[in-house]
Order: structure tokens, then sequence, then C-alpha cells
């Protein structure tokens, strides 16, 4: 530590900690810590399948609307639950499966919404998407 003398008479003694040699370590360590770490890969690891796209068939896609007034609509016809279950049941059946995709009004009630869900889950329906064709109406 080094002691500075004030040029003013108050007397007053100013005490400043010479930091240049704590700087100088602190600067070893990170140069250091630098060079000792290994390199860092930045490599995305993807498993891509094996063959060509051209052999798969297309695989069908099944409209489900769930409307405002609670109608479920598969492929634009209206059915109950027990025709819903069958044809789900048939769906899971076919190879290759086909894609579900569910489109709910935006007035749809949530829980008829999510019985949809279950219901296509719980028969092994694997492809399930959303899609909102209000969405692309100008």
């Amino acid at each position: 530590m080094a002691i500075a003398f004030n040029g003013n008479n108050s007397g007053d003694v100013l005490s400043e900690m010479n930091t240049t040699p704590l700087i100088d370590v602190i600067l070893v360590l990170l140069t250091l810590l630098i060079i000792t770490l290994p390199m860092q890969t930045h490599a995305v690891k993807l498993a891509l399948p094996h063959g060509t796209a051209l052999n798969q068939p297309k695989p069908v896609v099944i409209d489900l609307v769930v409307d405002f007034d609670d109608t479920i609509l598969w492929n634009g016809r209206a059915v109950n639950r027990a025709t819903l279950d069958a044809n789900l049941a048939h769906a899971t059946r076919q190879t290759p499966q086909p894609e579900l995709h569910i489109q709910p009004d935006r007035l749809a009630r949530y829980d008829v919404v999510a019985k949809v869900l279950s219901d296509a889950q719980s028969m092994g329906v694997t492809k399930i998407g959303f899609s909102d064709p209000q969405a692309y109406k100008n």
C-alpha cells in the first residue's frame, strides 16, 4: 500500500491501493483459462432417414373441424361421438397413418376440442396438427 500526501494543508492522508499487480494476475489467469478450455464444436447432429422420399406415398389428410356450436365435421361431414371414434379407429389401422388436421373455430368451447384430442390420442393417432383456415381469409 502506498501513502500519498495531498498537496493541501489540511493534513489529510490519502491511501490508495496499487491495482496494477492485481490486474496483471487476473489477465494471466484469464489467458490460461482461455488456452486450457477445449475447442467448442458448433455441429448439429441430425439423424436423417435413409432412402428416398419419392418412394413413400403421401399420407391422407383428414380435416376435423370443431364448429362454434360444438358440431364435429369429419372432412366436411357432421359426425357424432360414436362415429368419430369409429373413424379414428379406422384411420389408425391405415398404412401410412393419415394426418389429422384439427381446425377449431375461435368460438368453439375448449372442453369439446380437448375431448376430440383425447379421443384421437386414446385411439392411437400419432400425426395430429392444428390449422386455422380463418387466419388465411381476407
